[in-house]
């Protein structure tokens, strides 16, 4: 009989490619997962991995056998799920993780109805970026996570994980006056806080070159946020040349109402832009989604969230109906 806790073993190793790192994700030494790959190994009755440099790969029966555990695991999510209705409903700890701007717009809301509707429910919440979310979910760390993606940048889920969409909301370029070409009637610097997205806009990404040859204000490396104004300043034709790296976006805005350079930011980090700031909307879409591990949808606890998640989100948003909303 296949032993499920090495099943996760070896799918985290074809997901995360080595031992130390799925020793690390899981708290694990690289001797004791070594060990615990070679009993599943017996087990099979069948090789599964085999060197590769300083470091192995899965044989081809190992791919076959993540295929199955990815199988597996879903079914045992549906059935801890079914299990937790049927004992007492949304209780108990609830680990929670979102990006900042949802973390404070759309999570604090989401938790007062949770606490009103299921005092039993224990939520807590960290605050991670979404490129870190599959492997915290599948290792455990968090049950549910709010994700973005950009329409430019799509982040296809990873295996073991599925989701629920929650919300769209525009992206922005934020620049301290009408930019070096002040004549552009489609750019006005005084947007009112609420955002009206049909008042300054730039019908397509070539408008932005206008700002190529101005600093740029970016989030940090490895992250989506980063990885969208590269790829929208690409597509206008240029590369940005970054002079600050800062993630929150409070902070962002102050920096470009200082005259520090220009920067893109989403319409949840934008909603009371400094003044003289011009908030001139991209032809982008960021799109967040609610994750979670496959087969945990119908849990008592994530189904509560998530129906709590879209009840919270703000005004000015395109929101998503969860299943079966009429």
């Amino acid at each position: 009989m296949l032993d499920v806790r090495r099943l996760r073993l070896l799918r985290e190793l074809a997901l995360r490619g080595t031992i130390a790192a799925v020793a690390e994700a899981l708290t694990f030494t690289p001797s004791a997962v070594s060990q615990q790959l070679a009993t599943l190994e017996r087990e099979a009755g069948v090789a599964l991995l085999e060197r590769s440099g300083r470091g192995v790969r899965l044989t081809p029966a190992a791919e076959n056998l993540v295929r199955h555990a990815e199988a597996v695991l879903e079914r045992l999510e549906q059935a801890a799920a079914e299990l937790a209705e049927a004992r007492h409903g949304p209780a108990g700890p609830l680990r929670i993780g979102a990006f900042p701007t949802a973390s404070r717009a759309i999570v604090p809301e989401a938790l007062v109805r949770l606490a009103v509707r299921h005092p039993a429910l224990e939520p807590m919440v960290s605050e991670t970026d979404p490129a870190a979310v599959a492997h915290a979910l599948r290792a455990g760390d968090l049950d549910v996570a709010l994700i973005h993606d950009y329409d430019l940048v799509p982040s296809p889920l990873e295996p073991g994980l599925a989701a629920e969409e929650l919300c769209e909301e525009e992206m922005y370029l934020a620049s301290a006056a009408a930019g070096p070409d002040a004549r552009d009637p489609g750019v006005r610097p005084d947007l009112p806080g609420g955002l009206d997205p049909q008042s300054a806009r730039l019908d397509g990404l070539d408008g932005l070159a206008r700002w190529q040859d101005a600093p740029w204000i970016m989030p940090g490396p490895d992250t989506l946020c980063r990885a969208v104004t590269e790829q929208v300043c690409r597509a206008a034709g240029f590369v940005p040349r970054v002079r600050h790296q800062v993630d929150e976006f409070a902070t962002v805005l102050a920096f470009v109402a200082a005259g520090q350079g220009v920067a893109v930011v989403p319409q949840l980090g934008a909603t009371d832009p400094p003044p003289g700031v011009c908030l001139t909307a991209l032809p982008v879409i960021r799109r967040t989604r609610i994750a979670f591990r496959s087969g945990a949808g119908p849990h008592p606890a994530v189904a509560a969230l998530a129906r709590a998640l879209r009840e919270s989100v703000p005004a000015g948003l395109g929101g998503r109906p969860g299943p079966g909303a009429g």
